[in-house]
Order: C-alpha cells, then structure tokens, then sequence
C-alpha cells in the first residue's frame, strides 16, 4: 500500500500515521526524518541538503526527490510506504510519481484528513505542555485533573508561543495555499480520500481504514 498523508498543521497527521503503519506494517517516511538521517550519516545527499539548510535556503525540487527516492529503494518499502511531508508541490508530486514508475509502482491512495479552520485554532489554543516531561494536554478535550500541573509528573504546564489564533491562522493559510494545487493534482488522478479530521481519533481512523480497503 502506497500512500501519501495530507492534512493542515493540528489535524492529527501524526496520531493516525501512527495508526497507518502499525495495521499494514509500512514504514512512515517523513522527509525531515529522511534530511536529518542522511545529514547525521554524512551521506553525498545529507551533505548537499545541509549546505542549504545552513544557509536558510530551501532544499531543491531535485535533492529532495533524489532523498526520498533513495529512501523509497529501501527493503522495507517493498510491501509500500505512508509518505508525510511530500510532495508539497506539483512539481514534487510530478516526479514522484516519475520515480514511482520507473521502480515500477503507483501511488494507491492520497489521505487528505480535513479539519475546519476554526476547530484547529481551538485545538492549538487550548494546547498546554509539560515542561518536565512533555506531556500534552487540552484545556477542554484533555484538561488536567489540576489546572496549570501535569496528571503525570506534577510538572508545570506551559501554552507554546506559537500557539495563538493568529499563528495558527496564518500557519493553515499557508498550507491551503501550497497545497490546495496537490490535492487538485491527485483528485484528477482520482486517488484523493478525503476523511473527517474534526471527528473522534478512533472514528476518524476507523474511516480512513474502511476508505483504503474499500478502495482497495
């Protein structure tokens, strides 16, 4: 199973890739894993993407794409892949599936989690970290049994800087402009899923489960 994981910033991309990969034992490429692998490896391509990185550049079109086909080559992704992170762009997305066919695959499906704007603003406004042991809470979906101290390690909890309505705003309207032209790719394609992010974890995995497999 091939696949590629889409969803604005608090949608919960990573508690459902979470659940992706454990029910159809796939490895989860995430290109920032990928960049920090290759540059602690001190691989050509680590090499070459750091000299970017260093600078505040963005990495090329090409160095990423040649990481994460370098990657998508590896023993373990024979029986597929859950890719987050890329394409961000058409152009990405174009050679992807360039690179996918010349080793001889297609992408299966496209999971596109969506969640409305206001719901994720409430999500990461509510948010509160333990400074001690990271711990993660709500103040309405997940509050602590004491507010402002942390249920597993007494630990004072903390809001992120960068979680405030108008970061967060600003942070979903850049997604939607960068990847509203991905999600039109693939819909031509007709591979896109579109799954309900604002429901229940386990109802919205349930749905994404039962869409791969009657897709399938």
């Amino acid at each position: 199973m091939r696949l590629i994981l889409l969803g604005p910033p608090g949608a919960g991309k990573g508690t459902q890739a979470s659940g992706i990969i454990k029910k159809y034992d796939i490895p989860h490429i995430s290109t920032g894993d990928i960049f920090r692998k290759n540059i602690k490896e001190g691989t050509d391509l680590g090499k070459k993407a750091k000299e970017y990185m260093d600078k505040g550049l963005l990495v090329p079109d090409e160095l990423v794409v040649a990481i994460v086909k370098d990657r998508l080559t590896e023993d373990d992704c024979k029986k597929g892949f859950l890719l987050d992170g890329f394409p961000r762009t058409v152009a990405q997305a174009d050679a992807l599936d360039k690179e996918l066919s010349n080793l001889g695959h297609s992408l299966d499906n496209v999971i596109n989690i969506d969640v409305p704007k206001e719901a994720l603003i409430e999500r990461a406004v509510g948010r509160r970290i333990c400074k001690d042991c990271g711990a993660t809470f709500h103040t309405k979906f997940n509050p602590p049994k004491k507010e402002g101290v942390c249920d597993v390690c007494g630990g004072d909890l903390y809001q992120r800087d960068d979680d405030t309505a108008e970061t967060v705003t600003k942070r979903i309207e850049v997604y939607q402009e960068q990847t509203r032209p991905l999600i039109d790719y693939y819909n031509k394609k007709g591979i896109v899923l579109d799954i309900d992010g604002a429901q229940d974890i386990e109802k919205v995995f349930e749905d994404i489960v039962n869409r791969l497999e009657s897709d399938a």
